[in-house]
């Protein structure tokens, strides 16, 4: 359990990397013409609509064969992207095509990623004691989290450390092979995992369904649009109110490129101590209530945070980027657990792939590149911020209206 927790370190430093690298990654492949990040933000949305497909081949895996199989297949997939993506020809070498191998190399990681946090939070669930189920499904969280913190740490050590010509030449290169090196340590660590011990009694049974999205889509709707609206609203919170934060700061000239990634490396600390509080808090209380508190503070905070950190000021930047951090930490940290229990053990990996997934791939991937429209048509910079009140307003009825998943015997 401990080395499935701390693998989706390596999966969300390797994702998240490219939204904090992409005011260098729009000179670098595509030239750093007038739109050119709005181009790497689309690149990214196109390339995430591949995480579901991921998820339901993943998932399709890890309900048939195993969640171990799973695991160390996903994995291995990551790597071999990360190592190709550090060593792309740019922009200047190759032109128009290097945006090109980019976006394909995005595609196959996104891919990779669709199986990897879902495959993760159900491993930590079904080994789970019961009246810790939420702390440690949280876990998953939590250190993917740190996977973020260390990406936005490595970007910003590599954009001061280096100057404008040496970045933009070879020192972009650098967090990636770092990702590809993090990526094969884990596959070799993930080598000597256990079967999850649900899976153990679906094969002893026979009861592990032969077609799983077919089981699911027959015996779990209601769940799978349960945990379709769950994670909207976390991955909303989290993609604009975290990792498109310094590009919000650094287009609309409120931060430097470097002052950004080093507030958002302190925001990232902040959803890490949250987490795993918010985790233990869904024990005690239930799921539905913890998340019915966030779906609220998601609801009336954005804007005005979203307002602060346009002023200019340092200060008011800070205070915005920790509030939406710590807002968006709480819902991944209840989400992970609430989304798991809308399924039974069979066929669970599929329904988080047609829910979970799905969800985050149209509020997770599109969202960043709209916000950054958005702001760039309107003028107006607290529009990321309305786009995570107006998801909240809708999730909230689901929230009121969906059964507590967690356990009796878990709450005191």
């Amino acid at each position: 359990m401990v080395i499935a927790a701390i693998s989706t370190i390596v999966e969300w430093y390797d994702f998240t990397l490219y939204l904090y690298l992409a005011t260098v990654l729009s000179r670098v492949f595509f030239g750093g013409a007038t739109g050119a990040l709005v181009t790497v933000l689309a690149g990214f949305a196109v390339a995430y609509l591949l995480r579901p497909l991921g998820a339901i081949f993943f998932g399709h895996i890890g309900d048939k064969f195993g969640r171990r199989a799973m695991m160390l297949l996903s994995m291995a997939m990551m790597t071999v992207a990360m190592l190709a993506t550090a060593l792309l020809p740019t922009y200047a070498t190759i032109g128009a095509a290097a945006g090109w191998l980019l976006l394909l190399l995005r595609c196959v990681i996104s891919f990779s990623v669709g199986g990897e946090y879902t495959g993760v939070v159900a491993y930590l669930l079904e080994g789970a004691n019961t009246h810790k189920r939420g702390l440690i499904a949280s876990l998953a969280s939590a250190a993917s989290e740190i996977g973020a913190l260390i990406a936005v740490g490595v970007s910003a050590l590599t954009v001061h450390g280096l100057s404008r010509i040496e970045l933009d030449g070879w020192g972009w290169r650098i967090p990636f092979l770092i990702g590809a090196a993090l990526a094969g340590a884990v596959w070799i660590a993930r080598s000597v995992l256990q079967e999850s011990p649900d899976f153990e009694r679906q094969r002893a049974a026979g009861t592990a369904p032969a077609r799983p999205l077919r089981y699911t889509l027959a015996h779990h709707r209601k769940g799978i649009f349960r945990s379709f609206a769950i994670s909207a609203l976390g991955s909303i919170t989290y993609y604009v109110g975290i990792t498109y934060v310094p590009a919000f700061l650094t287009s609309a000239g409120a931060l430097t490129e470097g002052s950004s990634l080093w507030l958002s490396t302190l925001a990232a600390i902040v959803v890490i101590a949250v987490t795993p509080l918010v985790g233990a808090l869904s024990d005690r209380w239930g799921r539905k209530p913890v998340l019915l508190a966030l779906g609220l503070l998601s609801t009336v905070l954005p804007a005005a945070m979203f307002s602060l950190m346009a002023s200019g000021s340092a200060l008011r930047a800070l205070f915005g980027a920790v509030i939406l951090a710590a807002v968006a930490g709480g819902v991944s940290a209840v989400g992970a657990v609430a989304t798991a229990e809308q399924f039974p053990g069979e066929g669970r990996l599929s329904g988080l792939a047609l829910g979970t997934t799905t969800a985050t791939a149209v509020f997770g991937g599109l969202t960043p590149w709209l916000a950054q429209l958005l702001v760039e048509r309107t003028g107006w910079p607290v529009m990321p911020g309305v786009m995570i009140a107006l998801v909240g307003i809708i999730v909230l009825p689901v929230l009121w209206t969906m059964p507590e998943t967690a356990p009796l015997g878990s709450r005191q």
